[in-house]
């Protein structure tokens, strides 16, 4: 181990660390036995290529000969993607918050050889700095604990490992969540929402996707007006703020301030697309022009510098250019008067540009101060002074592009843009997810016919875990109700059968984060806490109910109830992180399922079927059947047909069905009326 390895991988992240002075290593099997030949521990680096603070410890610290000698000298040292190991990250988060220090990237953590933590932080300054130790003493001191007072910390990693072996069986309850609970928690976050910014509690804000989902199903159960109004200004304040790219599309990961203007640049792709979704889902109630616009405009991003050439979706933009964070996006007054010439005022006046500033004496456009949308003539002169900064910005240092494909963060653009294409009838948008579908299942699945987590470069690496199954699953059926195509069915029956074989807690219930023959884990986590993105075994509550009710196999309800059996106990001692467990609850508990009867062909049926995504509906499934086929037995629908020859359909709340429906205008009311 003396050199640095990390040339030989394919990760944007360990590749930006090729060049240090330290001698990194890959997470894996050769690292690990070098650390027990030598006694030595291993310091272990956490981060991804998007991560301010991880740009900031390697210049000050990874790039320093001197501290990278220390390091070298003491440790072996290996560095980890966050976003290529998931699982790994997991484990000593979850390490570092049971020895009661706050999470986060950088990631620094001290393991024995045989893996196991013993001591860690986060973001270390290179001398002592804001009441935090210098980075070279941290290494001295920490190195002399390993040397001469190896009892102590043996305890310590004994008390880990114990702590961290109780996460493997969270908190069971007697049965799933109960119906009445749905509105006692949304009335309990209600109170957590900023009234007058949106958002949950004070800077920093993050965009809270699925709480934010729950308050709106809050809304469609009760009508309860202060539901609605809370999503509403979270979306527009996000919509509105400097969060969002105003001139190039795309949200940056969360703002550092309590009104949304400030953001910490970095685009993800997750949180565009749980941010779609969402906007989608609250427009087809409110009609909202700024939730279709940024919609659209999001998509639009992603096409033009997010796709691969042959389909998948890369992972982030930087925060940092030419070592600055959102040097890229920020503009001088100046910089506005010169592009926009005589158009410039008004401009100026709608996003918030003066000589002065509103961020660190530069501008971040935003319109906050003027949320709402103008008449068409001046909306119309404003998109076009935002074209022509956009052609002035193109020639500055972009972010980088961490360019690597993730199975689970493509399963939640796959599903955002499916459900966009329906609600707003854009086949080319379910096409764009149909092509990255395709690339995740033939690019991606190995020779065992198990699914990778990561590609790049032409190699699928890494073990998948559960939320890779799982929001893949999530999108092959959103994909099948999209274009009526079984093969996305059969793909999410067989991917679920990969997880019963692999992820199952057979002894528990549940499905465990890494499958049971990845080796190099100390831990396997099993949790519905979701994270940066929503919670594996969250999502598949939704992904088996589904199951259940396009095929008519019980097993897949039973499965899901027993995932709700096992973390119910959760819900009740702490629900803020369970919201995609919660919402997925409530759609297994009372579906909303519209069965549309007809040809394929007729335009009779396409307008039933387009009806159908003209409301709201977090619990909606469509479902549909050719003449002569039938549904299972079962179901609720079993039995109907056409109507006098015409396509009809049916709407069936839970057991009961609706009379048979051949007008769009009449399905569209019988669905705004449902609750």
């Amino acid at each position: 181990m003396d050199r640095n390895r990390l040339g030989e991988e394919t990760s944007p992240y360990l590749l930006q660390h090729r060049d240090n002075p330290v001698h990194w290593q890959a997470w894996g099997p050769e690292a690990l036995a070098a650390a027990k030949a030598g006694d030595k521990p291993i310091l272990l680096s956490v981060g991804y290529a998007a991560c301010h603070w991880c740009h900031v410890m390697a210049h000050e610290s990874f790039e320093n000969p001197q501290i990278a000698a220390a390091m070298n000298d003491k440790y072996i040292n290996i560095k980890v993607d966050r976003e290529e190991r998931p699982d790994l990250d997991a484990i000593y988060q979850n390490a570092l918050a049971l020895m009661g220090e706050q999470g986060g990237w950088p990631l620094t953590m001290f393991l024995t050889p045989e893996g196991e933590p013993f001591w860690g932080g986060t973001y270390y300054p290179p001398e002592p700095r804001w009441g935090r130790p210098g980075f070279p003493q941290v290494l001295d001191a920490i190195s002399a604990a390993y040397r001469q007072d190896r009892d102590n910390v043996m305890k310590n990693v004994a008390a880990l490992r114990d702590a961290l072996k109780r996460l493997e069986q969270p908190q069971a309850g007697d049965k799933g969540v109960a119906p009445e609970l749905f509105d006692q928690i949304a009335e309990r976050l209600l109170r957590e929402v900023d009234p007058l910014n949106g958002g949950i509690g004070h800077a920093p804000k993050f965009p809270q996707c699925g709480i934010f989902e729950l308050l709106w199903r809050g809304w469609k159960r009760t009508r309860r007006e202060p539901y609605r109004e809370a999503v509403t200004r979270t979306l527009t304040a996000i919509s509105q703020g400097g969060i969002y790219d105003h001139l190039g599309g795309g949200f940056a990961r969360y703002a550092t301030d309590t009104r949304w203007l400030v953001p910490h640049f970095e685009k993800m792709l997750y949180d565009n697309a749980e941010l779609a979704s969402l906007l989608t889902l609250v427009w087809q109630d409110t009609r909202d022009p700024l939730y279709a616009q940024r919609v659209a405009e999001t998509i639009g991003w992603l096409e033009r510098e997010m796709t691969h050439p042959d389909g998948g979706f890369y992972s982030s933009l930087d925060a940092d250019s030419e070592h600055e964070e959102g040097k890229f996006y920020v503009w001088s007054e100046a910089e506005i008067d010169a592009v926009l010439g005589d158009h410039a005022t008004s401009f100026k006046r709608y996003y918030d540009v003066t000589a002065e500033g509103n961020w660190e004496e530069h501008n971040i456009l935003n319109r906050l101060d003027h949320p709402d949308l103008a008449d068409d003539a001046t909306e119309a002169e404003l998109a076009r002074c935002r074209g022509l900064l956009l052609q002035a910005r193109a020639p500055r240092v972009r972010p980088g592009l961490d360019d690597k494909i993730l199975a689970d963060w493509n399963g939640l653009m796959i599903a955002a843009l499916a459900e966009a294409g329906l609600a707003f009838e854009r086949q080319d948008w379910i096409a764009l997810a149909s092509r990255a579908f395709a690339f995740i299942r033939d690019r991606m699945t190995g020779e065992d016919g198990r699914l990778r987590h990561s590609w790049r470069d032409g190699r699928a690496r890494h073990p998948a875990s559960v939320d890779d199954y799982a929001n893949l699953s999530r999108a092959a059926l959103v994909l099948h109700e999209a274009t009526g195509d079984p093969a996305y069915l059969d793909q999410a029956k067989s991917w679920v059968a990969r997880l019963d074989q692999h992820y199952w807690d057979k002894a528990g219930g549940g499905y465990f984060f890494a499958a049971d023959d990845t080796t190099d884990l100390i831990a396997r986590a099993k949790t519905a806490s979701d994270a940066a993105v929503p919670a594996g075994n969250g999502t598949l509550v939704g992904v088996l109910a589904r199951l259940d009710l396009l095929t008519g196999d019980a097993a897949y309800r039973r499965r899901a109830e027993a995932i709700l059996g096992v973390f119910s106990g959760e819900v009740g001692r702490n629900f803020f992180p369970l919201a995609t467990l919660i919402n997925n609850a409530e759609f297994a508990q009372k579906p909303v399922q519209i069965v549309l009867i007809g040809d394929p062909d007729d335009p009779a049926l396409t307008a039933l079927c387009r009806a159908a995504y003209q409301v709201s509906l977090p619990n909606r499934l469509v479902l549909a059947v050719k003449p002569g086929a039938t549904l299972p037995p079962d179901h609720p629908a079993f039995g109907k047909g056409l109507v006098a020859g015409r396509a009809a359909a049916y709407v069936c709340d839970g057991p009961l069905c609706s009379l048979p429906l051949t007008d769009p205008r009449a399905l569209i009311e019988a669905l705004t009326d449902l609750r």
